[in-house]
């Protein structure tokens, strides 16, 4: 059976956002890793402070580590929630895509 135009541009248009949805998930898994190194980065800082009592090695600690850690960290988050969204928004174009197609298919079918 030949395609018909309209699930030959489907098609198209499903492979253009999976290959960009590609694209966002390996982004995310790189932003993921670098979350984590952060986290560990904050975390291991933060318990070192607590183990301190020197006011000036704590105060120098923070300014060097914890705060551009925590603040990376903080950045990295809100980075990951933006392409979490724009996962979910471009599997929803798949989603929908796919919808249209079934229909369409079952529509030759029947005729």
């Amino acid at each position: 059976m030949v395609k018909s135009y309209l699930q030959k541009s489907l098609d198209e248009w499903k492979e253009d956002i999976s290959n960009f949805l590609g694209e966002i998930d390996k982004e995310y898994e790189e932003v993921a890793q670098e979350l984590k190194v952060y986290s560990y980065k904050y975390n291991i800082t933060k318990q070192v402070i607590q183990s301190t009592v020197n006011e000036e090695i704590i105060e120098n600690i923070r300014q060097m580590y914890h705060k551009p850690f925590e603040e990376s960290y903080n950045q990295l988050k809100e980075y990951i929630r933006d392409l979490e969204e724009k996962r979910r928004v471009f599997q929803m174009f798949i989603q929908k895509i796919d919808e249209v197609t079934r229909k369409e298919s079952a529509k030759l079918n029947v005729s």
